[in-house]
């Protein structure tokens, strides 16, 4: 399947959902344009020169510019602190690394948001044999689940905080593999609040995947004490090749290193391995990046509503995330969808995507990423288990007019048996 295979129908509705998305691509335009200053500002005011590319081996002591890039992703998130570095292999790294700066043995870390997403789930063990972080380092785990129309319980969060052995809170920020919302950064800052009512000495954390530069504010500057995403997510903007980041106060940054690397070195220790040119070009395009995802999400929802299939955010709706979900509700077009994204990819477009057991999942997954990064999901991709109602999730775009592509092949691919 070729672009050239995409039929005329899918063209007119293209035209008609292109002239419907107007305002949102204006919209989203604005909020770029805001986060590319607070980005080009950071950078200006740590001085970032050509010095700050040159790599480091070994040790990596006095690395200018992994030092400098700490720096400026605490300006831009508005915190004390920051860790970005290649040695986190995934964001699931980043966010347990984060997650274990809060908690020692005995205390309890409450999941706000419900079941966190399924490598989560499996790196601190709450899933397949139990046996992850959480039950190794001996801490304890609670969960307050979204109430049935998918809201935060605030009144089950109040009543799981007179547990005195909670002293972290965890909120997941997209929704994951889940048919619930993201939860904007207003939402976050009202949890926030409740949280620190309660118990002050509580810390919150927020897993950030998906949701960087979507706003003009991150979690960090509404409450949260810290926050972790991954470099192959959105604020590597297509170009940083793996990595991720933490940021958040002095003190958890610390203890975050420690648990990346081992006490008595922390962050003093990693080796750029000449990727810090990569890690702050991506940085500096990530608001643009990130907008790039977010019209080809919209788009995608326009066109899924030609074809009258549900899907969320809807066009209208306020977006925290760069992930559309799609209800497909059969498993031959989830197949499609994703045949089409795949076929629409600059790389392995030749490829059929076929559902897999991948590690970390519950379901076998089946994945479209035609990606030049090896699971870069802010290039386009599409993926989701395949269990019902097979929902498949889409994301990223590097251009909106590759994305706009991408989807209309999905689209193609579909009619073939809608």
């Amino acid at each position: 399947m070729k672009i050239s295979d995409i039929k005329p129908a899918v063209w007119d509705m293209a035209a008609r959902a292109q002239a419907r998305i107007r305002p949102q691509l204006d919209e989203i335009d604005r909020v770029a344009e805001q986060n590319t200053r607070k980005v080009m500002e950071a950078f200006q005011d740590h001085r970032v020169s050509e010095s700050c590319f040159a790599g480091t081996t070994g040790y990596g002591y006095d690395d200018l510019g992994r030092d400098t890039l700490d720096k400026i992703y605490a300006q831009i998130f508005g915190t004390e602190a920051a860790l970005v570095r290649v040695q986190f292999v995934n964001g699931t790294h980043a966010l347990t690394a984060a997650m274990f700066a809060l908690v020692k043995p005995g205390d309890t870390i409450l999941a706000v948001t419900g079941e966190p997403y399924d490598t989560l789930r499996s790196a601190i063990g709450t899933a397949g044999d139990g046996f992850g972080s959480l039950k190794f380092y001996g801490v304890n785990y609670a969960q307050v689940d979204l109430t049935p129309e998918g809201e935060v319980d605030y009144a089950g969060i109040r009543a799981a905080l007179t547990d005195t052995s909670v002293t972290a809170v965890m909120i997941q920020r997209s929704r994951g593999y889940a048919d619930r919302k993201a939860l904007t950064v207003q939402e976050i800052g009202r949890i926030c609040q409740c949280v620190k009512e309660i118990n002050p000495a509580v810390h919150v954390m927020v897993d950030n995947c998906y949701g960087e530069f979507t706003d003009t504010v991150e979690p960090t500057q509404v409450g949260a004490d810290i926050i972790a995403g991954s470099l192959i997510k959105n604020p590597g903007g297509g170009v940083a090749p793996t990595g991720g980041y933490v940021a958040g106060k002095k003190e958890l940054v610390e203890r975050a290193a420690l648990r990346l690397t081992t006490p008595g070195i922390g962050g003093e220790c990693g080796s750029s391995l000449g990727a810090n040119r990569l890690l702050f070009q991506g940085l500096f395009l990530a608001p643009h990046t990130v907008a790039q995802a977010l019209k080809t999400a919209v788009f995608c929802a326009a066109m899924m509503d030609e074809l009258g299939l549900p899907s969320s955010p809807s066009v209208e709706e306020k977006r925290s995330d760069i992930i559309q979900m799609v209800k497909l509700g059969k498993p031959e077009l989830m197949k499609r969808f994703c045949l089409g994204i795949q076929a629409g990819a600059p790389v392995d477009s030749y490829v059929t995507p076929e559902p897999w057991a991948m590690p970390g999942y519950d379901d076998e997954v089946i994945m479209a990423a035609g990606a030049f990064i090896q699971g870069s999901s802010i290039e386009l991709s599409a993926d989701g288990p395949m269990r019902e109602p097979y929902i498949v999730y889409m994301q990223g775009g590097l251009t909106y007019e590759s994305g706009k592509l991408g989807i209309m092949m999905a689209v193609s691919a579909m009619m073939d048996v809608l």
